[in-house]
């Protein structure tokens, strides 16, 4: 596995200087957002001078890109907003495809209007489902055009809540282009260490063979977002697992400070 980090966890819209700081901070590759370009995260275009800024930063550090942030709510209850996501969409992909990324990352999206990760309880309507699936299909036309893949997480207070509906999305799909983020600390809220270890161990087995990334996020047992290492998640177990379940691929944590990278890189190389 390769080890990874936002780079959105380091200030600045140099995407030299960025890249430097994630090399310096001990990872070898990052997921990438326009915003460390100068530009909105989701554009309406993307200069040709910013692709080769980005692309000359990648060589120059050293540093790969393994996934570029396109989220958007997919399942907005406004058609025009996501509309209106989907053609930003389509530079992201036309972009990550210009940079040799292979995955872009997504958001399938909640009925609540105002916060793309924050639940509604629309989120489990069969209409909700339907909304976020013509989304998807419509990315999916454009990301197989362009030649790269899509990764969906599954998230709490999002459509797509666990790993099996990962999968059905997938099968809903019919298309080897969709793929999937797993995080740990997205699979659960409120849980007990064993009982935390026990949900990420059956997303892995359920998931297995579709992940394209992994996360390394923290959570405490009352919900709280934390830091690698600080939380219930069993880093050990989990990434055993995801060795056992053939995945070779990168390891990207986020949620942290960039003070806070160093220490969490040396954490999760051990485990590696």
């Amino acid at each position: 596995m390769r080890l990874g980090i936002f780079a959105k966890t380091f200030t600045g819209s140099d995407p030299a200087a960025v890249l430097a700081a994630v090399k310096q901070a001990g990872y070898e590759t990052t997921q990438f957002n326009l915003a460390c370009a100068g530009l909105p995260s989701m554009p309406d275009a993307v200069p040709e001078q910013a692709i080769l800024a980005i692309r000359a930063a990648a060589q120059s550090s050293g540093v790969s890109l393994v996934a570029l942030s396109g989220t958007y709510n997919m399942a907005h209850p406004d058609k025009a907003v996501r509309d209106d996501g989907l053609r930003r969409l389509a530079v992201v992909i036309e972009t990550a495809s210009a940079l040799d990324i292979p995955l872009v990352t997504l958001c399938t999206g909640s009925r609540n209007a105002a916060d793309q990760w924050a639940y509604h309880p629309d989120n489990a309507t069969p209409s909700a489902w339907s909304d976020m699936a013509a989304e998807m299909a419509k990315a999916l036309a454009l990301a197989e055009e362009a030649g790269v893949d899509l990764g969906i997480e599954p998230e709490q207070a999002n459509i797509v809540t666990s790993a099996a509906d990962a999968t059905r999305l997938i099968a809903d799909m019919g298309s080897s282009h969709l793929k999937i983020v797993l995080d740990p600390a997205n699979l659960f809220e409120h849980a007990t260490p064993d009982e935390a270890r026990a949900i990420v161990a059956d997303a892995i087995e359920e998931a297995a063979g579709h992940i394209a990334m992994a996360h390394a996020k923290d959570r405490h047992g009352d919900g709280r977002f934390a830091t690698a290492g600080q939380g219930i998640v069993d880093f050990p177990d989990f990434v055993a697992r995801l060795k056992g379940a053939g995945f070779d691929g990168a390891l990207v944590t986020h949620g942290l400070s960039a003070g806070e990278a160093p220490g969490v890189a040396a954490f999760l190389r051990g485990l590696l």
